[in-house]
């Protein structure tokens, strides 16, 4: 990856005096982009007072914000595990759908298969007669033996239309259970065969993995049975908010958009100092909005943590949406809503960081900008390429939407991103590179934000003011 000649930013110059906010955007596997970053930020010593994701980079925002950005990077970490490979995979009844498909066509193709075998038979046995080899009756008569067996009254005629029709009565009951055995906590409108359809990918891996290396984190060296996520997840949030203005711990925000109430939810834990900053509005309608969109993670809203993690791995369209219930004296009611993520919920990201306070914030982002005109690829066809095209491009126009929108709230604004990512949101085994003709793995793109970070924004920006503050 090409480092780009200039950092995108609204100041020529960074300064750690000030209140620094490093935002995190992207889909699946920009978060090995995140590591890489965060990486270089925390070997150069760049002060971060607040960390900000939505997506995956609510994940790398969770680990950064208690010191714990070594476990995504380092050898044995989050983004070098094997289970990274599982991520957003084809959710069960697609793969079994799949497999029936394709092993009903593979016994469909078995008596085609026989008689094109004939083709090359014949040909053969008779080039054997000329050179006096094979006998009175030949090849092609033993073929014939076996070919008459085949195709006899009891023999494929018979049992090949069972095996297809067993095959996609198995599918047809694994679809009905799935839809007699739905869990979504709300009642569902439409017909009943839908619901035997659900979204292809499934955001369940990633969202198991990421708790499960945070309760390595969070327990040390002590051989304890990881706890339920959602009394991890209060944990982490008192570990937080007891330790925040210690050397390594920051403030948190996650943004994600709510399907049912057409807004995005902010969830965040700030300083004592900020909270009022995160929730008071001048006028009651102002306020009453902010009761409806903002959570206080170090009050009452403490156990939502897990929902707020869940719902930002959750990709639109692709994944089913996260369900949340609200507390009974919330604003909702208890009411139980879809959660997911959405690409233009950075400039949401920016729009609260400039409300509670920050100067200066970095933006990262593993979409490349258009590179100009004779950069055409080939487009992608397999069904997770097509999703992550789509994903790509828009999270590049929102993250460049947002910091136009953002400058003139900000006073400094750095914008980190590679000029070629060949690697799609869910290639998490890596893609195959036009432009270089090779196969890139996805150690190559948390490299790439390693050194995008130093010659994007450390050397030009940290180094030129001279001013390196350790965190």
């Amino acid at each position: 990856m090409t480092p780009r000649a200039e950092p995108a930013s609204t100041s020529d110059f960074y300064s750690p005096q000030v209140r620094t906010a490093l935002v995190l955007t992207g889909t699946g596997t920009a978060g090995a982009y995140h590591a890489g970053v965060l990486r270089a930020l925390h070997e150069a010593g760049v002060k971060i007072d607040m960390v900000a994701g939505h997506g995956i980079g609510a994940l790398g925002a969770v680990f950064a914000a208690i010191d714990g950005g070594q476990r995504l990077w380092e050898e044995r970490g989050f983004w070098r595990s094997a289970a990274v490979a599982r991520f957003y995979r084809w959710s069960r009844l697609v793969r079994l759908a799949a497999a029936a498909f394709a092993l009903s066509i593979a016994v469909v193709v078995v008596p085609l298969a026989a008689v094109a075998l004939g083709l090359v038979v014949f040909p053969i046995d008779f080039g054997l007669k000329m050179v006096g080899v094979g006998g009175a009756s030949g090849l092609a008569g033993s073929y014939l033996q076996v070919a008459n067996a085949a195709f006899a009254p009891e023999g494929l005629p018979t049992w090949l239309p069972r095996f297809v029709v067993l095959l996609l009565t198995a599918v047809a009951l694994a679809a009905g259970l799935g839809a007699l055995l739905d869990t979504t906590p709300r009642r569902q409108r439409g017909a009943l065969w839908w619901r035997g359809m659900p979204p292809p990918l499934s955001a369940s891996e990633a969202f198991d993995h990421c708790w499960r290396v945070m309760w390595d984190l969070v327990r040390g060296a002590a051989p304890l049975k990881q706890p339920p996520v959602t009394e991890l997840a209060r944990r982490y949030t008192e570990l937080l908010a007891e330790n925040l203005g210690q050397p390594g711990f920051r403030e948190l925000i996650i943004t994600v958009h709510d399907l049912d109430a057409g807004r995005d939810l902010v969830f965040a834990l700030v300083s004592e100092s900020r909270r009022r900053d995160l929730i008071r509005r001048r006028t009651s309608e102002a306020a009453d909005r902010r009761r409806a969109e903002v959570f206080d993670l170090s009050g009452i809203a403490r156990d939502h943590l897990a929902d707020a993690v869940a719902a930002a791995l959750a990709v639109p369209v692709a994944t089913h949406p996260h369900a949340i219930t609200f507390a009974p004296d919330s604003y909702w009611r208890g009411e139980t809503h879809r959660l997911t993520d959405r690409p233009g919920c950075v400039t949401r990201l920016l729009e609260e960081l400039a409300d509670l306070g920050v100067e200066q914030a970095i933006v990262v982002s593993a979409s490349a900008e258009s590179p100009g005109p004779h950069a055409l690829a080939a487009p992608r066809i397999d069904g997770r390429g097509r999703m992550g095209e789509y994903l790509h491009s828009a999270e590049a126009a929102s993250v460049r939407d947002a910091t136009t929108l953002a400058a003139g709230r900000l006073a400094r604004l750095f914008t980190i991103c590679p000029t070629h990512n060949p690697i799609g949101p869910f290639d998490f085994c890596g893609s195959y590179d036009e432009r270089s003709d090779r196969r890139q793995p996805l150690d190559e793109l948390m490299s790439g934000g390693y050194e995008d970070a130093y010659h994007q924004f450390i050397e030009p920006v940290v180094a030129a003011g001279g001013d390196r503050v350790g965190i």
